[in-house]
């Protein structure tokens, strides 16, 4: 029975330290809630109470500190991040992978191997290692590492100017550049809980982004749509600006 129970609370633990090192901050509620939909055999609140005020070696070990009812990566700790980190999640779901793709970020360092990652580490190996791919490896994961905690252009080149990379021609860095960007688009980033900035733009930001008409705009106010409701606001609708009148006797004439 005791070797149960230790099972039960090493998978429970298992799993804060993972969603951690995904997100790099999670609420208790969802560490619960995603640890049941994906075990047969239940946590709940009480558990992660317990961890919390008991917390095991392994958490520390692993990076993984508290904030009020959240865990939290201890490199957000370090920066007093917490309360910006948790505004640009504002709105965005978690990203929830498989049960056995979910343990894998257990590991701190772990990543998952995109096409983009592989399509960056063979032109490098190829194109500026010269066949290398232990050095072509090992840049590839330093440009890995910028684009999932601060993507920047100027990170980006450091890594390149300090891995001793001179670009054959202007054509050459335009090619590298392409491929860096297609993999930060395509790489999962606390700031989008779990999520690649592709992911949340084509499910989440795309729907509600109209397309331009295919006539030019008029200035006339008659062709003004409401962004809730997507329709087009009519003379005697009430006006968009919420002023209560009617939208013929408020903005249509300006």
């Amino acid at each position: 029975m005791a070797d149960k129970l230790k099972s039960f609370s090493e998978a429970v633990i298992d799993y804060v330290i993972s969603l951690t090192h995904l997100y790099g901050l999670v609420h208790r509620d969802k560490v619960v809630e995603i640890f049941n939909r994906q075990n047969k055999e239940k946590t709940d609140i009480t558990v992660m109470k317990n961890i919390m005020d008991n917390p095991p070696e392994e958490l520390a070990e692993n990076f993984v500190e508290f904030y009020g009812d959240y865990f939290v990566h201890e490199t957000i700790m370090e920066f007093d991040d917490f309360t910006a980190q948790l505004k640009q999640r504002r709105g965005k779901p978690l990203y929830v992978p498989p049960r056995e793709e979910l343990l894998k970020y257990k590991e701190d360092t772990y990543f998952e191997v995109t096409d983009h990652y592989k399509a960056l580490q063979r032109y490098i190996t190829k194109n500026i290692f010269d066949g290398d791919k232990n050095a072509a490896k090992l840049l590839t994961e330093e440009v890995q590492a910028i684009c999932q905690f601060g993507f920047s252009v100027q990170g980006i080149s450091d890594v390149f100017n300090s891995g001793g990379v001179n670009f054959k021609n202007v054509s050459q860095a335009n090619e590298v550049m392409q491929l860096v960007r297609e993999l930060a688009n395509n790489t999962r980033i606390w700031e989008n809980n779990g999520h690649t900035p592709n992911e949340i733009f084509e499910k989440y930001e795309k729907p509600y982004l109209q397309p331009l008409p295919d006539k030019p705009f008029k200035l006339d106010g008659t062709d003004v749509f409401d962004f809730k409701t997507k329709k087009k606001i009519g003379r005697n609708d009430p006006c968009p600006c919420g002023s209560g009148k009617k939208y013929k006797k408020c903005c249509l004439s300006k």
